[in-house]
């Protein structure tokens, strides 16, 4: 078998076979295939698209690319939500913490940001002395023992994804839905998931930009998992405005807590509770999605949840006074508000915008080495379909100096517009998928 037919063949618009596939993947996993040639085929895949088959096939072999961890003997059932990024997401600090006061373990294998939306990790490590780079044993032994882990991913889950992704990066083939469901499953499946609940982003501050799109990976990712024996859900959910109030590291620790204490922005209260009852429903906590709401507005109201988060900080090393004194965290030196400059109904609160404006202001990084500062950050106050006052505040810059605030002001208010009609607010989810 040569890679170089494997190439042909899918340039040719025929379907690839298992073994063809796994002899790629394992050929460029061990590089013993260049990256001109994964670089051909990833262009084929990108022009030609997969079957449905050919796509789990792909999954299933870069998950077996290096360790695929087996949780079948230290929990009854694994359970994982994957977003695909958005602007002011920390859907993660919510709803597993909720799902985990509920029963459900949860082990949760996390990124960093990287562009315009926010990563988990780098989220969650703002908490001063947060272990996010924990072992095997030791991520076994806290989802065994405690319920709950959140820890970056192990080099060894998927390896052949990380260098398939990097090619992917500069070749211009990032866009191919195919290649982008199988780098998503590969990592769930390597993780030991056997429940997957998708959050399928859709909008301005997205990866997918319309409906139909989302709608296809979606649908492939959900297929994926059915031919690979997983339980998957993919809930579609807006992104055209953040989601929640607050945009930046810190800012977004704080949200998560008010959220678990019950007092977080309605639209991501919400958005957590749903998440979290599709968990449920697929670990088996609850036999349908009503049952599972009560299940886990309940965990909010007893403060089952925010103590669930409190065990997470403690037990990978972090300092728990944060959490029950979230003053105690670093502000930025310019914190003020900017005032809307007409009255009217907003029409845009345009998540990119104000996605790639945090991480100008240092929210997050450009390029991987970029040192990201926690204190900045956005707070916005209103959202479309909101009627604004002249002069009445429509978002708060936590800026590390006047000039970043300035900059930031301007660019922020481009991204906004009013209207003198009622605006209907944005959905927050357009379809589930399963």
């Amino acid at each position: 078998m040569r890679a170089v037919d494997i190439i042909i063949k899918k340039r040719d618009k025929h379907e690839l076979t298992a073994e063809e596939i796994k002899f790629f993947v394992n050929g460029m996993a061990r590089n013993e295939i260049p990256d001109y040639q994964v670089s051909a085929w990833a262009m084929a895949v990108l022009l030609n698209g997969m079957t449905d088959q050919e796509t789990t096939d792909l999954t299933l072999a870069i998950a077996n690319s290096g360790e695929v961890l087996d949780l079948t003997g230290i929990v009854p059932i694994e359970v994982d939500k994957h977003s695909t990024g958005g602007v002011g997401d920390k859907t993660t600090l919510v709803a597993e913490p909720l799902v985990a006061s509920c029963g459900l373990p949860v082990g949760k294998m996390s990124g960093r940001g990287l562009g315009f939306t926010g990563g988990t990790l780098d989220k969650i490590e703002s908490i001063p002395g947060f272990n996010v780079n924990l072992t095997q044993n030791e991520f076994i032994r806290l989802l065994k023992y405690e319920g709950l882990v959140l820890a970056g991913q192990s080099g060894d889950l998927a390896p052949a994804d990380g260098k398939l992704y990097a090619l992917r990066d500069v070749t211009g083939t990032v866009q191919s839905i195919p290649l982008i469901a199988s780098s998503v499953m590969s990592k769930k499946i390597a993780g030991g998931a056997r429940g997957i609940v998708l959050d399928v982003k859709v909008g301005t501050g997205a990866f997918m930009k319309n409906l139909e799109e989302a709608r296809q990976l979606s649908r492939l990712m959900v297929a994926i998992g059915k031919l690979s024996n997983r339980r998957v859900v993919a809930l579609l959910s807006d992104m055209n405005q953040p989601l929640g109030k607050a945009v930046g590291n810190s800012l977004e620790v704080k949200e998560a807590i008010d959220t678990l204490k019950g007092v977080g922005p309605a639209d991501f209260t919400e958005h957590c509770l749903t998440v979290a009852s599709h968990m449920l429903v697929l670990g088996e906590k609850a036999g349908d999605l009503d049952a599972a709401r009560i299940i886990a507005e309940n965990a909010i109201r007893s403060g089952a949840g925010f103590e669930q988060f409190r065990k997470l900080v403690k037990n990978q090393g972090g300092d728990v006074s944060y959490v029950d004194h979230p003053e105690k965290f670093p502000v930025a030196p310019v914190v003020r508000d900017v005032l809307s400059p007409e009255s009217g109904y907003l029409s845009r609160v345009d998540a990119l915008t104000i996605g790639e404006t945090s991480v100008e202001m240092g929210a997050g990084r450009a390029k991987k080495e970029d040192l990201i500062d926690h204190s900045v950050g956005i707070i916005v106050h209103q959202k479309v379909g909101d009627f604004v006052e002249k002069g009445q505040p429509l978002f708060t810059l936590h800026a590390k100096d006047e000039i970043s605030f300035e900059t930031a002001r301007q660019r922020i208010l481009s991204g906004y517009a009013w209207s003198s009609s009622k605006c209907e607010p944005l959905p927050l989810f357009y379809e589930v998928i399963q």
